[in-house]
């Protein structure tokens, strides 16, 4: 029989108080209950645990964000601003204590996985956070919680060569800013075509700087493009590049709203296309870096399937289905 899951959930009530100014807003606190209720009524409390983050310190959110970044957002909240720079990223007057507590999900995340590589685990958070650049918020982000994560594996553990595995719909132009000249961080993104989707960045053509190039692979997938598409390149030229590399941890930007039902992109993924994301990613992690990963919580705006393709992505990552069941390509939507 498949092992039971151990399901290591880091979150906190407290990320329902960052206010993005009501329903109309797709990045609502609704996503955190609705996904928090499909994970309880998906897995047994036995194998489910609940661990609430720290709050990232000032110095571990500068390790990409300098001061000037924190003291304006800390001042725009503050000031009661109801949005910084574009209406898309809207704050309330809890909006910079809740950052720096999503910022501070991944480390809580590492720290477990360092003691325990066994357990699944994954930060359910808000706001997401691979659009923030150093100075400025981007597409509801404001401090970049896969970049600070990766460099906390690096600096706090010793994990020098590390990959940020990306599969949200849309690219992150942050986690590229933060990498792209850096021989030690693989970024890998799979996302909608930067020709028809936010931000417009994420070229193949683009492949690092410097001593960082060759550490930069963009996937971009044309619209429609749905699960037979993304398997291929996670079988093909991701796996390759993973095998090459030999990373000694793994940071997952986990957006789920490539989903045929988001609208927030094009691409048409089903729900169970992520337990077959989640499957990979989970025996890679196991083969290559003895089981430490950590995901983090990008995308996904459709309740309904942002919900299931959680609940099915975290199935995925179980061992025993990764490990020991034959690989089954996905079910494709309806058309």
């Amino acid at each position: 029989m498949p092992q039971e899951i151990r399901l290591t959930l880091i979150t906190d009530d407290r990320y329902r108080l960052h206010d993005t100014g009501g329903r109309d807003h797709p990045e609502s606190p609704e996503r955190m209950r609705r996904i928090a209720d499909a994970l309880a009524a998906a897995f047994p409390d036995s194998s489910l645990e609940r661990v609430s983050p720290r709050s990232a310190s000032r110095e571990e959110v500068r390790v990409f964000h300098p001061d000037a970044w924190l003291f304006r957002f800390e001042e725009e909240v503050l000031f009661g601003r109801t949005f910084i720079d574009h209406q898309d990223n809207q704050v309330g007057e809890e909006t910079f204590s809740v950052a720096l507590l999503a910022a501070g999900a991944g480390l809580t995340a590492i720290d477990l996985v360092e003691t325990d590589p066994d357990r699944v685990v994954f930060c359910l958070v808000r706001p997401p956070g691979h659009h923030a650049e150093p100075v400025r918020p981007y597409g509801f982000c404001f401090f970049n919680n896969c970049v600070i994560a990766a460099r906390y594996w690096q600096q706090h553990h010793g994990r020098q060569r590390v990959c940020v595995f990306d599969f949200d719909a849309h690219h992150g132009n942050g986690i590229q800013t933060a990498f792209e000249e850096d021989p030690d961080v693989l970024y890998i993104s799979i996302h909608e075509h930067p020709s028809f989707s936010y931000p417009g960045t994420g070229w193949a053509e683009e492949r690092g700087n410097g001593p960082g190039r060759g550490t930069l692979l963009n996937l971009p997938l044309p619209p429609g493009a749905g699960d037979e598409r993304i398997l291929s390149l996670l079988d093909g030229p991701v796996a390759a590049l993973l095998e090459a590399f030999v990373p000694e941890a793994l940071v997952v930007a986990a957006g789920f709203d490539g989903h045929y039902r988001d609208d927030m992109s094009g691409l048409a993924y089903s729900s169970s296309c992520f337990r077959e994301i989640g499957r990979r990613l989970g025996q890679w992690s196991r083969a290559l870096c003895s089981g430490r990963m950590v995901s983090i919580l990008e995308g996904g705006y459709h309740l309904d399937s942002l919900a299931e393709s959680v609940v099915a992505y975290l199935t995925g990552l179980q061992p025993e289905q990764s490990d020991t069941r034959e690989k089954t390509p996905c079910s494709s939507p309806p058309a």
